[in-house]
């Protein structure tokens, strides 16, 4: 399944498609990551289903039957289907207190509209190796801890938080407050990552693949820095960026 709006390939085994069977997946307590329900459904009770998964956090995306038709795998959706995450999310007053008990300046990522779940694990293996302290993503156009994610990241969602947030730039102004200073890499980065003091509690801004940070985003951040390219492609894929950013804060507190 193809999710237009944010390029996510979905595999058989996230989907749960039909009324019984997506209540069921919340009676079990599954974790569901986003939905897709029809919004010209009158239905009382289909309306309740979806107001419970909005409740758990999941993104409701709202649609015409036309799009579910074109979606589904069984041709019988019953006007919803959802996509289920390979593991539970975290939210980030529990990134900040495994942060605070680890007993080491916290090292968060924010993934700023990562749509390719490729990408998000390889970002998520790279930050748990690095001895990051959580992950950070939005609800709306961003990949999610789908079966895709949970494989590139080599099990390290097994290991390290991540958490949903319906605002990133609401989330970094809460890490503010919690003495964090935020970090947005950016090609037109005012200074060198390597002359970037990342010693301090430090949250890591990785854009989307194409666009990079959103405006709102980088004017948000406490600095931009940039990774030195000496080649003629002037820009990393985003797991890559977010790697030699985060083994540059290993290198610097070490």
């Amino acid at each position: 399944m193809i999710d237009k709006e944010l390029g996510e390939r979905a595999g058989d085994e996230n989907i749960i498609e039909g009324r019984n069977a997506v209540n069921e997946a919340l009676n079990a307590g599954r974790p569901i990551d986003k939905v897709y329900y029809n919004t010209d459904s009158k239905d009382g009770a289909f309306k309740s289903l979806v107001m419970r998964i909005k409740e758990t956090g999941a993104a409701a995306i709202g649609c015409d039957r036309k799009r579910l038709d074109y979606m589904s795998r069984t041709g019988a959706h019953q006007g919803i289907i959802a996509i289920v995450s390979a593991q539970k999310y975290s939210d980030v007053p529990d990134i900040l207190a495994r942060a605070e008990s680890s007993g080491r300046p916290a090292l968060i990522v924010i993934c700023d509209e990562i749509s390719d779940p490729h990408n998000l694990g390889a970002i998520i293996r790279s930050a748990e190796a690095a001895g990051a302290h959580g992950v950070i993503i939005p609800k709306r156009r961003s990949a999610g801890l789908t079966a895709a994610c949970a494989k590139a990241s080599a099990g390290a969602i097994e290991h390290i938080p991540v958490a949903k947030v319906s605002n990133i730039s609401a989330a970094i102004s809460d890490l503010k407050s919690g003495g964090i200073w935020i970090f947005g890499t950016s090609l037109d980065g005012e200074t060198s990552i390597y002359d970037t003091d990342l010693t301090v509690p430090a949250a890591i801004v990785i854009g989307s693949e194409g666009g990079g940070m959103r405006r709102i985003v980088s004017e948000s951040c406490d600095f931009l820095m940039r990774i030195p390219m000496l080649g003629k492609i002037q820009s990393l894929n985003a797991s890559a960026a977010a790697a030699v950013a985060l083994f540059e804060v290993v290198r610097q507190r070490r």
